[in-house]
């Protein structure tokens, strides 16, 4: 299994926490931050920080919206956000003027609409694993493994 990391991911994931470290290859991926070797089609991931999901959420919707509409195109779409609902619902970002509500009426609405998965994580360590254990268990799938 080999990783794909998108070349505009500025603060990408490196999966050294992972024992024994995956092989990460930096590309440049049609939509989301992470994907699969061979299969760049089929799966794509992307990575959100509080601060970058506030404003993909508010003043970048409409380029985001976008890419929802892209990832709906795949047989698996996640996005994954580096902070748990505790956090985005009650301590959003200092200068966000998003209403933390409109981020979780927006979540519901682009889950049903384009069937992405939105799964928040406690913090960006937790985020990167279980980028990795999505991506892991994708590929144990496709190669008929995953029984």
């Amino acid at each position: 299994m080999i990783i794909l990391r998108d070349t505009r991911e500025q603060t990408g994931y490196d999966f050294a926490c992972i024992t024994p470290p995956p092989v990460v290859e930096v590309a440049t991926l049609a939509t989301g931050d992470y994907s699969l070797k061979g299969l760049e089609n089929q799966i794509t991931i992307e990575r959100k920080s509080l601060s970058d999901a506030f404003g993909s959420f508010g003043r970048g919707r409409r380029r985001f919206q976008l890419e929802l509409e892209r990832m709906a195109g795949y047989q698996f779409a996640a996005v994954v956000i580096e902070s748990d609902w505790e956090t985005i619902l009650r301590r959003p970002p200092a200068r966000s003027r998003l209403h933390p509500q409109t981020v979780l009426a927006s979540v519901i609405a682009w889950t049903q609409r384009y069937g992405v998965h939105f799964f928040t994580c406690p913090d960006r360590h937790f985020a990167e694993r279980f980028t990795y254990r999505l991506l892991e268990r994708f590929a144990r799938d496709q190669n008929g493994k995953g029984r």
